[in-house]
């Protein structure tokens, strides 16, 4: 079955930098987008970012939501099975679970989270 697993969260100070990992198995990774999403305490889960599936042509598409826009960075390694966030500029509201997520016909697959802290 699909399995999704999140790694590299911790503690960072204010303007600090992380990289996280997600490693996916059980279906064919390069054909499928992936997604981060975060859950801040209290808060309703939030879109973080959106990486297309590896084309054979044109280029690979990355989205991004509103207040991760130009310090967070997407990307993905299909002979690893791995799609990564990287952090930059990072902020005390950016404090939250971050979750790993794909959709593969009509399961919707997630990670069981990674906690990122920032604080000082």
């Amino acid at each position: 079955q699909v399995q999704l697993v999140e790694s590299g969260g911790g503690l960072v100070q204010p303007g600090g930098s992380l990289r996280l990992s997600c490693v996916a198995s059980g279906f064919t990774f390069r054909m499928y987008p992936m997604y981060w999403y975060r859950q801040a305490p209290g808060k309703e889960r939030e879109f973080v970012a959106r990486i297309s599936m590896t084309p054979r042509l044109n280029g690979m598409t990355m989205t991004y939501g509103d207040s991760v826009k130009g310090r967070f960075t997407i990307s993905r390694d299909d002979g690893k099975n791995t799609v990564f966030l990287q952090m930059n500029s990072l902020k005390p509201e950016d404090t939250a679970v971050y979750y790993c997520n794909t959709r593969v016909g009509s399961s919707e697959a997630w990670g069981q989270g990674t906690q990122v802290t920032v604080s000082s």
